[in-house]
């Protein structure tokens, strides 16, 4: 059971973010024309941009790799400790080497900054110290150090590697702008997402397409609360002549039941139809879909073909899944 009260671990945890916060402030006001060099060789590079560094540097390197990657920077994680073992065979001469060090003297990236040399590759480093080894033997160096850790020992990698984090995110963002790297690339990269099956998907990948509630106009009330509730769709589709004309919902059908009342049952499907209902082609993305329920305030779409004739239905159930 912890001794702090319950403001004490706020106050902890509220001067944690300050303290980050701070840094980072710091740290933008620090930037400066090695960023702009880092950004340009990364997008001159013609190979890859290999990330590396060891410890929490590591595991921040595995993030900021992942990042770009998916942004657009064609990138990977290299473990220094595996590529002095064997497989720098990995970086070739036309990749970018980035190397996170905070303290800058990481034995196991030094190990492989001659290499890298010989090689032939741009170094970039990200370190806390611009006298380190690391930074002094880089092409580029990016400063992320910070005055303090959130730690309250002052030991744990806290604030340093959310600086780290930080540059690295600065660095995708600013690749992402340089590249035009637009939300259907981002879908590209991402089709298992919730925003790329949006953007690639069809209308006719999702929408239903069998055993469609369809009936004629003169369809009478009882076989209309009978297709409704076979139909599953909440809906039925009034088809004449092969042109649709209009839709009724459950919902149109519970008002007439309570307008109409003993008449009810004389009414026909037209009579409360939603004349010329909204429609979509079939081969529109599912993002246009969702846009159109939103601006017109619907949840289902009739799917057509370029001649207007039916093909299916679409609800927003379909796009949210």
């Amino acid at each position: 059971m912890s001794a702090l009260t319950s403001q004490e671990i706020l106050d902890l945890a509220c001067r944690t973010l300050r303290v980050e916060a701070e840094a980072l402030n710091q740290m933008a006001e620090r930037m400066d024309e090695q960023f702009v060099a880092a950004v340009d060789r990364i997008l001159a590079c013609k190979g890859k941009l290999i990330v590396t560094g060891m410890g929490k540097s590591g595991l921040v390197g595995r993030k900021i790799a992942a990042t770009l990657a998916s942004t657009g920077t064609p990138s990977f994680f290299l473990h220094p400790g595996e590529a002095f073992h064997g497989d720098l065979g990995m970086i070739s001469s036309e990749d970018v080497v980035l190397a996170l060090s905070y303290s800058g003297e990481t034995d196991e990236v030094l190990k492989i900054v001659p290499f890298i040399h010989t090689n032939g590759n741009v170094l970039i480093s990200m370190t806390g110290n611009t006298e380190s080894t690391l930074a002094k033997n880089s092409d580029i160096h990016l400063d992320v150090g910070v005055k303090e850790e959130a730690c309250i020992l002052h030991l744990a990698p806290t604030t340093s590697t959310t600086a780290q984090i930080a540059m690295g995110d600065a660095l995708a963002v600013a690749l992402m702008k340089a590249r035009e790297f637009t939300s259907m690339d981002f879908a590209r990269l991402h089709p298992g997402g919730s925003l790329g099956r949006r953007l690639l998907m069809t209308v006719g990948n999702v929408m239903r397409s069998h055993d469609l509630p369809v009936v004629s106009p003169d369809c009478g009330a009882t076989e209309m609360i009978h297709k409704v509730s076979r139909g599953g769709l909440g809906l039925i589709i009034i088809v004449d002549e092969d042109q649709i004309v209009g839709i009724v919902t459950d919902g149109d059908i519970r008002r007439a039941m309570e307008s109409r009342q003993a008449e009810f049952f004389n009414i026909k499907a037209m009579d409360i139809a939603t004349r010329s209902p909204k429609t979509i082609n079939s081969n529109a993305k599912l993002i246009e879909a969702e846009k159109m329920m939103t601006r017109y305030k619907v949840n289902t779409l009739i799917v057509t073909d370029s001649e207007g004739a039916l093909q299916g239905v679409i609800q927003i159930y379909d796009i949210k899944l």
